[in-house]
């Protein structure tokens, strides 16, 4: 099961990722807006790691767009994330916490992970190792680099809108 927290809690690396990018030492996050991710608003389901996946994303309020996610396999949930993409200083951030099966929080009560913002280019928004990228208006790419030890992995969630 902590595999799973493997692949949200990352430690960015030198690795050749095909889709997933990271700021340079002293550079800074572009300008955006969240209207620039609106698209993510929606059920979205897919299967991943032997089970189904699931993100539900709110419409933007509050220059902010939260969100909920879920890994369930063998009909039992493993665990939930929750968080939002928010317009921070005239740029994006993207921030969540996990939560196991019991809704026991695995950060510690103050932690959040968050993941500057490294590019918006067409239909992909770029944060420091995860990427979204809208494929239709039903059909969404979420990109995560997952460091396991010594070795590093892009995986694909494809997600289609219910």
């Amino acid at each position: 099961m902590r595999f799973f927290l493997l692949l949200f809690l990352f430690v960015i690396t030198t690795v050749t990722a095909q889709n997933t990018l990271s700021l340079k030492e002293g550079e800074s996050s572009p300008a955006a807006s969240i209207k620039a991710i609106t698209w993510m608003e929606g059920h979205w389901k897919g299967e991943a790691f032997g089970g189904i996946t699931e993100e539900i994303c709110s419409p933007p309020l509050g220059n902010s767009m939260m969100f909920s996610f879920k890994v369930v396999a063998e009909g039992k949930v493993i665990f939930y994330e929750l968080g939002h993409i928010r317009q921070l200083d005239e740029t994006l951030v993207f921030e969540l916490k996990h939560f196991g099966e019991d809704l026991k929080g695995w950060e510690e009560k103050d932690e959040v992970q968050s993941f500057k913002l490294v590019k918006v280019d067409g239909n992909r928004i770029y944060f420091e190792g995860f990427t979204f990228e809208k494929i239709s208006e039903t059909e969404i790419n979420i990109y995560g680099l997952i460091q396991q030890g010594d070795t590093a992995e892009e995986v694909t969630f494809n997600y289609i809108k219910q």
